[in-house]
């Protein structure tokens, strides 16, 4: 511990008591590693406020004495976007405790979620006032509305709602200096200059700490239906997708017939919803919520009437309960952990133009698989909204450290050179963390990179914001 991270936390316990530090090797250490096992940091302590003005003290203090800090929540960032630096330089601060939902708006359809707030409890709080929240993702039960602002999540339902970025209707945050933003007001018209609420969205922690946010509630669902579809390639699944979407389909999912394998042994008693074996699969969401829409049973029969008829679909079913929809859900929401389970690999959270997708699906596995003999390449996911999680298995029995080291690098450069030659994106909902950083400095829009710097050494000239996360600038705690 140095003597400036020694001074802060004998200021912050000073001020808030003993028990806004914590400083017990063991409670800390879970929240040293990020959720793939891929990254592992070191802080001498954790400070947990309680309140957006002990944030606000606690980041002027940190400016004063220039020591970085780490934002965290749920700590689920799939990119080590929320995992300190390994040299102990940083403190995490935890915005768990601030896990009150301040507001919550029947007539208005808005929520003010503080930081801390889970998902899943924010779902649930919504349900009560007869809304809901339009974002899920399988970690609903730990990732917390900081954390899904600060990197823009996606999930399951973009295709009708929009990320994040869609749904926040105003922020409150503390920036660098220690100032507080209360852009909390969510006017619907503010021409006030630069939209600093956009602006948090996405940057990781590394411009402020969101501390709460306004965010936008739709009526709840009075009926959904689930579909599950076999059918055999990515290019008939856009041909479906095209021929349906409309205003009750809410999300649109495809998967390969290999990942579901690996689901099925991945959760105990775990049932494949078609009989035999299909090369893809496609889940389908159609909800009604006004008493004027659609019976989404009926939207999706006649979807799949009309892909059986088109000879786009192989077999498929309806959940005929609202167990087995969620039984279908599962299997999709369980995807992550059967991929991490099934052993090393990389992960590429990309995304193209959906028209390219199918595509890309394809030719890129092939690709990759010639180039790097004994991996096995394979995507999954948005394919609504272009978005997937392209995944390279490493060949059978190598191991997993020195091949993380010596292969794992070349393979991502190969797959990111693909997707930036189809015009696409390295990062479409996880963030760059700290597993893209190099990545983005190297097939990064110049003219956009240069943006982000300037940004970051405007907001944060002391770099004591998430260091090491998103871009790559002077070392934290100097001058720049």
């Amino acid at each position: 511990m140095t003597p400036d991270q020694s001074s802060l936390i004998a200021a912050v316990a000073a001020q808030f008591g003993a028990a806004s530090v914590v400083a017990d090797p063991q409670i800390i250490a879970p929240w040293l590693g990020d959720w793939r096992g891929r990254y592992h940091g070191a802080s001498p302590a954790m400070l947990v406020p309680r309140t957006t003005r002990e944030v606000a003290a606690i980041v002027a203090l940190a400016a004063e004495h220039r020591v970085p800090l780490v934002p965290q929540g749920g700590n689920t960032s799939m990119v080590g976007g929320a995992t300190p630096p390994a040299d102990g330089s940083a403190l995490l601060i935890s915005l768990r405790r601030m896990n009150q939902i301040r507001e919550l708006s029947g007539t208005g359809r808005s929520a003010t979620a503080e930081a801390g707030v889970i998902l899943q409890a924010l779902h649930d709080a919504a349900a009560g006032a007869g809304l809901r929240f339009p974002l899920t993702l399988g970690a609903r039960g730990t990732a917390t509305i900081g954390g899904l602002v600060a990197t823009n999540a996606g999930g399951t339902q973009v295709l009708r709602h929009g990320t994040m970025r869609a749904l926040v209707m105003g922020l409150e945050a503390v920036l660098p200096d220690g100032s507080i933003y209360d852009g909390l007001a969510a006017l619907k018209k503010d021409n006030r200059g630069y939209d600093l609420d956009q602006l948090l969205v996405g940057a990781e922690g590394t411009l402020g700490i969101v501390t709460a946010a306004r965010l936008k509630l739709v009526p709840a669902i009075r009926d959904r239906a689930v579909a599950w579809v076999g059918l055999e390639s990515p290019a008939v699944a856009l041909d479906l997708l095209r021929a349906i979407d409309g205003p009750a389909i809410e999300s649109f999912e495809i998967l390969p017939g290999e990942s579901l394998v690996r689901v099925l042994r991945n959760i105990p008693d775990a049932r494949a919803p078609l009989a035999g074996s299909h090369p893809w699969h496609v889940l389908i969401e159609a909800v009604a919520a006004g008493d004027d829409d659609r019976d989404p049973r009926v939207v999706l029969t006649d979807a799949l009437a009309l892909g059986l008829e088109r000879g786009w679909i192989a077999d498929a079913t309806i959940g005929a309960s609202e167990a087995q929809a969620e039984a279908f859900w599962a299997l999709r929401d369980g995807l992550s952990a059967a991929e991490r389970a099934a052993g090393p690999a990389v992960q590429h959270d990309i995304a193209v133009a959906v028209d390219a997708m199918p595509g890309f699906l394809v030719e890129t596995a092939r690709a990759v698989e010639a180039r790097f003999p004994g991996t096995h390449a394979s995507g999954f996911g948005h394919l609504g909204d272009g978005n997937v999680h392209f995944h390279v298995r490493a060949p059978d029995g190598v191991d997993a450290a020195a091949w993380y080291r010596d292969a794992a690098p070349g393979i991502t450069r190969f797959v990111h050179d693909a997707v930036v030659a189809a015009g696409g994106t390295i990062s479409a909902e996880h963030g760059i963390g700290q597993m893209k950083r190099a990545e983005l400095e190297r097939v990064g829009p110049p003219a956009r990179l240069g943006a982000i710097r300037a940004i970051k050494h405007a907001l944060d000239p002391l770099g004591i914001m998430n260091p090491g996360k998103l871009v790559a600038l002077a070392e934290p705690g100097c001058d720049q």
